[in-house]
């Protein structure tokens, strides 16, 4: 099994900054592509940030230019360094991870983490 821990959620004032990190640990070969998505109270999730295990990233549209994904493979955890937030980031962000347990199969399993609250006051 593989466990995603998420750290770094809390409370902050509008245009503040929050980076958010998550660590995968148990039986991981390979890490493919990692990422965030956020749920707010009465709405689905969504997409927030994605990125592969050769670095490509993907951002939402209404997170573009104010946070930044990013991955250390040594240490399996994927980081969300988010700027100039406002009230509609307002959230619970779950990261998740697309991994190979082991060398000798291809197939990989999606694991999201608990989630962490992402409050932002206006």
């Amino acid at each position: 099994q593989v466990q995603l821990v998420e750290s770094g959620g809390g409370l902050v004032q509008a245009g503040g900054s929050l980076r958010l990190s998550c660590a995968a640990s148990g039986r991981i070969f390979r890490i493919y592509a990692m990422g965030w998505h956020r749920q707010a109270p009465g709405k689905q999730r969504e997409m927030v940030a994605t990125i592969t295990s050769g670095d490509s990233t993907d951002y939402a549209d209404s997170v573009k230019g104010r946070f930044t994904v990013s991955r250390d493979n040594a240490k399996n955890t994927v980081y969300l360094q988010m700027n100039s937030l406002n009230p509609e980031d307002t959230a619970v962000y779950y990261c998740y991870a697309d991994v190979r347990p082991s060398s000798l199969s291809y197939r990989q399993y999606g694991y999201w983490g608990q989630g962490t609250q992402v409050t932002v006051s206006s």
